[in-house]
């Protein structure tokens, strides 16, 4: 019979220094058993790592943070150096490496060869899986007077604004884009295509045929449908990445044809003076007899959110500001987000809900079950579109302005981000991963204070894209399924309980 140390020579020269070290200490600690694994690396080992990626790191960052190029006042070319900001980033590249490398690998190894034991759920949790969606309605639905109440009719311009109206939207369209990926497993990396598509039918038919907006948001959706229709033939045989690339192929078309067909579109100038939204509402226009019975004929409206005598800060009797506007869009998106949760949320119990599931679990199953899968992803498209457009046309509402340089490939990456991020099929977990990268990357215009310590011409929002990045490693290393990693099955039997993403394929459930 052969002994541990034998079983474990042949592997020592393929592993690391440190964990060589790791693994004759663990033979050596008791003849015929194997010590646990030390929650501790080695730490020359450890020291080396951090160098080499200390090394490396200075090499890759120095063309692109150390040296900077810029223009002086005489239009010449010169070369700025930025070495405390290059220092800072490689000793934090490095100090990271070393911490994986002595204390989370390690960590992870021992953690893995511990003896699983079943480990019951905290009571904590229920209760915050309980009320979480009820206290996130009652902010949403409170926070535009939580900001003025803080910061006054002025500073609550930029909060409901760059942070609640942003975030909402990227919300509607985490939560459309979960129709396609999350709940009928077809990856979509062309989604910011339907989002142009409605934004642009707002826009030409606002500003040519003067349509209110209240008529315009539906016909969009209903374009961005037919689109996502037409998207769907084609792709009817494709999965996985033949999928993916043929819709990223599907958004860049949209793109470039935004861009040159300057007759229609505006081309790279976009499309200005888009008509803003009204309040919708209704007075007696006058009074008409029918059958000796005197009826009043009413006639629709909209309320201009402007200075004029009509408008509504004079009709209220409020000082004139922009930030009326502002809250109205808020609450505006705000129920054009629970519409699609509703949608969304009943649709899944329905049997076409059910059909996406079932196609997204195993689709050669489904066929074998009499499932039509060609309708069945005909659906899931034309759906998901369809929240795309309805948020694309209020987007153009909003902006006052369109432009193709809105909707790159980069959108539709942000769009899969919040739906991996969040939990495939997880609304939830959409809205909180929309929450957090939306929010994040709006808070670093907040970090003025960065340019006491880097100089007075850092801006914390060029580095988005890296600290992006590296939130979404970390994320997926800490929660590889999500930031909710348990679904609630459609279809039960006597009672309905959540159950773990890992018993179900991709995660989902």
């Amino acid at each position: 019979m052969n002994s541990p140390s034998d079983s474990l020579a042949p592997t020592l020269d393929t592993q690391p220094e440190g964990e060589q070290l790791q693994n004759e200490e663990r033979i050596a600690a008791a003849p015929g058993e194997i010590a646990p694994p030390s929650p501790r690396g080695d730490l020359a080992w450890s020291a080396k790592e951090a160098l080499i990626a200390g090394v490396v790191a200075l090499g890759m960052f120095t063309p692109m943070i150390g040296l900077l190029t810029d223009q002086n006042i005489n239009n010449e070319v010169i070369l700025v150096t930025r070495w405390p900001l290059l220092a800072a980033v490689v000793i934090a590249c490095a100090a990271g490496r070393f911490a994986i490398a002595y204390f989370i690998r390690p960590y992870l190894a021992a953690k893995r060869a511990a003896p699983s034991r079943p480990v019951a759920r905290p009571a904590w949790r229920a209760t915050v899986s309980r009320w979480f969606p009820v206290v996130g309605t009652i902010l949403l639905v409170f926070f535009p007077a939580i900001v003025l109440y803080t910061s006054g009719i002025a500073g609550s311009i930029k909060w409901v604004d760059n942070f609640g109206v942003q975030i909402l939207i990227y919300v509607m369209l985490g939560w459309g884009l979960n129709v396609v990926v999350g709940l009928a497993g077809l990856l979509d990396l062309g989604y910011v295509a339907f989002y142009a598509v409605g934004a642009y039918a707002y826009a030409l038919l606002a500003t040519h045929l003067g349509l209110s907006f209240w008529l315009l948001l539906p016909l969009a959706g209903l374009l961005a449908a037919c689109w996502g229709v037409a998207l769907g033939f084609p792709v009817l045989r494709l999965r996985g990445d033949y999928l993916a690339i043929v819709t990223l192929a599907f958004g860049e078309i949209v793109h470039l044809v935004l861009l040159n067909w300057k007759e229609v579109t505006g081309g790279g100038a976009g499309i200005l003076s888009i008509p803003k939204i009204g309040l919708p509402a209704i007075h007696i226009e006058s009074y008409v007899s029918l059958f000796g019975m005197t009826l009043p004929k009413f006639a629709f409206f909209n309320i201009k959110f402007d200075a004029s005598p009509e408008g509504f800060a004079h009709l209220f009797g409020l000082p004139v500001s922009s930030a009326y506007y502002k809250i109205f869009l808020y609450y505006l998106i705000l129920i054009l987000a629970f519409i699609t949760a509703f949608a969304t949320a009943r649709m899944r119990k329905l049997p076409v809900g059910r059909a996406w599931e079932s196609m997204r679990e195993d689709e050669i199953a489904c066929r074998s079950l009499g499932i039509n899968t060609v309708t069945t992803k005909l659906t899931a498209f034309a759906i998901g579109a369809m929240f795309g457009g309805f948020a694309g046309s209020f987007f153009a509402a909003r902006q006052g302005s369109v432009f193709p340089d809105s909707f790159t490939f980069i959108e539709s990456v942000f769009i899969v981000a919040i739906v991996v991020l969040g939990g495939m099929g997880s609304m939830i977990g959409v809205a909180v991963a929309a929450t957090v990268m939306i929010g994040g990357v709006e808070l670093l215009r907040e970090l003025t204070f960065l340019k006491q310590i880097f100089g007075p011409d850092f801006n914390p929002t060029q580095y988005r894209m890296l600290i992006f990045g590296f939130a979404m490693v970390v994320i997926m290393l800490w929660r590889p399924r999500g930031f909710v990693q348990t679904r609630t099955p459609t279809v039960f039997l006597f009672k309905r309980k959540a159950i773990s993403a890992d018993m179900v394929q991709e995660g989902h459930g």
